[in-house]
Parts: structure tokens; sequence; C-alpha cells
């Protein structure tokens, strides 16, 4: 009797070793199908920054019948035109020469509805950096007057993007929160901590100078330049972002 009754504990304990992983792992199953809650949303920031940088494009386009000497007239124009803004302050590696080309100059004749030769033409290109904006319309004045006589555009930026960059995305991200506590908090539930994060966009534009604006600066001379024709105005740094939150 003592014999099967030492057996019989001995099984029972053998049987309680064997389901107790199997307890364990059905819970762990259990907890791994359970789903998990959150709530998905999309921020947007926006920052306003006022640009303190520009890139200027001009042109020399000179004409003649022989195209040597529209090539040495075009060089002369050139290079008073860079020479003024050297005098500016404007260092050397912000004055480059983008084109240089020297083609045949036709007009058209609408009487005889066909292109007639004219000589040759050459166009030389120039891009200038500035990092001071107040001395953009007398740069524009003073390389119009030198031999400049193509404004092909200004284009305006900012400096530190990365610092206008990290604001908006900031921004974003604070107005993810905000609609997702104004959910949560509207249906009566906690927000937890962030799941998933990442960026959506990011949209940093750089604004060009308007056509009748470059027409206006062209139309000035040295003396009288025009600030409000430069007024580029503020750019819009946008970012969006998509975040996830748990729920508790």
């Amino acid at each position: 009797m003592r014999t099967y009754n030492r057996l019989l504990a001995g099984a029972m304990l053998m049987l309680a070793a064997l389901a107790a992983p199997l307890s364990v792992q059905a819970q762990d199953m259990s907890d791994h199908h359970r789903v998990q809650r959150t709530v998905s949303v999309s921020g947007e920031g926006i920052v306003r920054v006022e640009p303190d940088q520009a890139t200027v494009r001009f042109g020399v386009v000179t004409r003649s019948e022989d195209p040597e000497t529209a090539r040495q007239q075009n060089a002369e124009a050139a290079a008073r035109a860079m020479n003024a803004v050297r005098d500016l302050g404007i260092e050397e590696r912000k004055i480059r020469l983008e084109a240089l080309r020297l083609q045949p100059w036709r007009e058209y004749n609408p009487d005889a509805r066909r292109w007639i030769e004219k000589g040759f033409e050459a166009v030389r290109q120039v891009v200038v950096e500035i990092d001071d904006l107040e001395t953009l319309p007398t740069l524009v004045a003073e390389i119009i007057e030198q031999g400049a006589n193509r404004l092909d555009g200004i284009q305006y930026d900012v400096q530190d993007r990365d610092a206008a960059r990290n604001e908006a995305l900031v921004a974003a991200v604070t107005n993810a929160r905000e609609k997702a506590q104004l959910l949560t908090q509207t249906l009566g539930v906690t927000l937890g901590p962030v799941q998933t994060i990442n960026e959506q966009s990011f949209d940093f534009p750089r604004p060009m100078m308007r056509l009748e604006q470059a027409e206006m600066a062209m139309a000035k001379d040295a003396s009288a330049p025009e600030p409000d024709a430069y007024a580029a105005g503020e750019i819009e740094v946008r970012a969006t972002v998509h975040v996830v939150f748990g729920l508790q």
C-alpha cells in the first residue's frame, strides 16, 4: 500500500511538472496574439523664416557681324561687370562663370517670312552668391551699368537650412501629439508611449524674383536702386510626420 501511494504521488508530481510549461506557453501565445491598441496621427509643422542669402544670375549679350568682335566685346563687358561685383567685397569663390556661347545671330523677317542671318551673338552667363541682401539692389544696378544687359533671375535662400528644418520638424511632432491627445481625451482613453514615428515630407522652397520685378531692376541705374523691388518676403518651411502612439 505504501509503495502504491509513493507511485501515485510521483505520477502526480510528473504531471504537474509537464503541465506547468504548457500553461506558461499558452499564456505567452495569448499575449502574443493580443491586439495592441494604438492611435495613428499625422502632424504638420510650418516655420516662416526671412531669407538671408541670394543667388543672382545675369548675362552679357553682344552681337556683331564678325564673330571675333562679338566675342571680344562680350569679354570686355563681362570683365567690367565682374569687377563691379568684386568691388562690393564679394569673395571670388562666390563668383562663377556658368555659360559661354558664340552662336549665329538670326532675326525673323515677317515680310519675307524667313530668318535672316545678321551675324554672331556672344552670350556669357555669370552667377553670384551674396550673403548680405542689403547689397542686392546696388549689385544689380552696378553690373547693369558696367555691361550686363540680361537679368536671368534672383533666387533667395537661407544659410542655416538645418536650423529651419529642425524647427519645422519639432513643430510637426508637437502638432501630432496635440492631435493624439485630443482624440484620446474625447474617447476617454489614456495616451501611451510612442510606437513609431516617421518623417513623411519636407518642403523648403527657394523663391525667385518675379519677372516684372526683374524688369524693374533692369530699368534702374546705379544711382537709383530700388530696394522694394528685391523684397523676398518670408520662406515658408513645411514638415510632416506620422506618429503611432500606444493606448493605455
